[in-house]
């Protein structure tokens, strides 16, 4: 075939995705996009331009070799493909799914400057998903280095930093809270995001080839403390995330009824609340739902309540359910990824915009009834640079709902720090780090991912882990001092 010119490259309209349709994924909790195939995947790659000078790979925080990889789709060489990206991203298939790509290397995509850009995001997810079924890709561990290196927590940070560690030559053992390793990836993120599947593959395939011992339902902080850890192994990496959800201060928060969006998903996810019914967990949706916050966890939150009412619906319940995203402030200010909020826009999940609760009202049994809430207007801008929402006197109303869920962030656990003195922390809860080390206040433990920043992306929490693993090496082999 005929090399194509870059005015014939830019003529290529951006493929879409093929997915399930709107009425039928409200009724399962099967994944919503459905892969490109290789005919639109190459067709894709076709678009990329082969910039001289890459700005797209400045966006990917574990440095992935983008032009490489999309080049080998394009050529159908897909090993290629994969050894492009498994050399940087141990994680491809789940990062393709969930990170926010159209605010990173999309973002800095040439063709975005005129038109739309090189979906990498969705190539990254093929290559991802062709080597989790072809195996192409061999992880080999290196000589042994005789040290041992624990990593507390199994998310996207601590597995990151895990892998590394592990093609290093270090012994590695992870010790997990919760008794399915993958930390936020398999508790946060709801099955038609991200298949536990995936989670599971991506999670054996690098633990077995480098053994990497996974040590579940251990807690840090309980079963062991972190200076114990310190007697066991050579160096720990915290990788615990964020898990401790925000509430609102207002009254009537604790009725029954109201629940973190932390709680809600664990049930949903870990509990096999998406097996419905199946699997009969007690994971409580109400005829009318409010999830407070829009963020991706508030439409994570609100896209399972969605489906749960479906399928109770289907199995005799209330069919006139409804779900409400309920945000202070307007439609522009939304911290959730733009295909997030489309889709559940198409599944009949109500925004509520410039709108804040002030109470939360209960009935004499304790069940939460109605929602008192007043309207909002944005002001001047806040230290975030969006514009601050202020109350509208005299526009307060009540709001029908029977089940409110809190989706407004989240901080550290502060369990793990039980008896780590040494470990400094900041007036958020957050572990003080060196952003381009990892390196804590307490010597031989490093940390990284949402324990240090708060909640924030997995491919940002894999960049912290992979240079911690860095600093871990170059540390346990004498080449840089404490």
């Amino acid at each position: 075939m005929a090399e194509l010119t870059k005015k014939e490259r830019m003529k290529i309209p951006r493929q879409e995705m093929p997915v399930q349709s709107p009425e039928a994924r409200t009724a399962n909790f099967d994944e919503v996009a459905l892969g490109y195939t290789l005919e639109l995947a190459r067709k894709e790659a076709e678009r990329c331009l082969q910039c001289k000078e890459p700005h797209c790979m400045e966006g990917c925080p574990v440095g992935v070799s983008i032009p490489e990889f999309i080049t080998a789709i394009r050529e159908g060489d897909m090993p290629r493909a994969v050894a492009a990206m498994k050399n940087k991203n141990n994680l491809p298939a789940i990062c393709g799914r969930v990170c926010p790509q159209e605010v990173q290397c999309e973002q800095r995509c040439i063709l975005g400057k005129k038109g739309e850009p090189v979906a990498i995001g969705r190539l990254e997810r093929f290559v991802g998903d062709f080597e989790l079924q072809n195996n192409t890709y061999k992880v080999s561990k290196g000589p042994s280095t005789g040290k041992k290196i624990a990593v507390v927590g199994s998310g996207p940070s601590g597995l990151t930093c895990a892998v590394d560690l592990g093609i290093m030559g270090h012994e590695v053992t992870i010790f997990e809270s919760l008794h399915t390793p993958g930390g936020v990836l398999v508790y946060g993120i709801p099955e038609f995001r991200l298949p536990k599947s995936v989670i599971r593959s991506e999670v054996d395939t690098a633990a077995k080839a480098l053994g990497i011992d996974i040590l579940s339902d251990y807690v840090i902080g309980r079963t062991l403390t972190l200076d114990e850890l310190l007697q066991k192994f050579d160096a720990v990496f915290l990788g615990t995330g964020a898990g401790l959800p925000t509430f609102m201060r207002i009254p009537g928060i604790n009725l029954n009824g109201v629940m973190s969006a932390n709680e809600f998903l664990t049930r949903v996810n870990l509990m096999k609340g998406y097996k419905f019914p199946e699997y009969d967990t007690p994971v409580k949706v109400g005829k009318k739902v409010a999830v407070i916050g829009a963020g991706n966890v508030a439409m994570d939150s609100a896209r399972c309540a969605k489906r749960l009412q479906t399928l109770r619906a289907a199995a005799g319940g209330s069919s006139d359910a409804e779900v409400h995203i309920v945000y202070r402030r307007s439609p522009e200010e939304v911290p959730a990824r733009l295909e997030e909020v489309h889709h559940a826009k198409e599944e009949g999940i109500i925004f509520d915009f410039l709108t804040n609760p002030v109470a939360i009202l209960g009935d004499e049994k304790g069940m939460v009834h109605a929602m008192r809430c007043i309207r909002m207007a944005l002001g001047e801008p806040d230290e975030s640079g969006r514009r601050r929402p202020v109350p509208i006197e005299g526009s307060e109303f009540e709001m029908e709902v029977d089940q409110v869920v809190m989706a407004l962030g989240t901080s550290p656990n502060p369990l793990v720090f039980f008896n780590a003195d040494g470990l400094k922390r900041n007036k958020w809860g957050t572990v003080v780090a060196d952003q381009e080390t990892g390196r804590t206040t307490m010597k031989g433990v490093w940390a990284g991912g949402d324990v240090v920043t708060g909640a924030a992306t997995v491919i940002s929490a894999m960049g912290a882990g992979k240079r911690a693993a860095a600093d871990i090496d170059r540390y346990l082999k004498g080449e840089t001092a404490w």
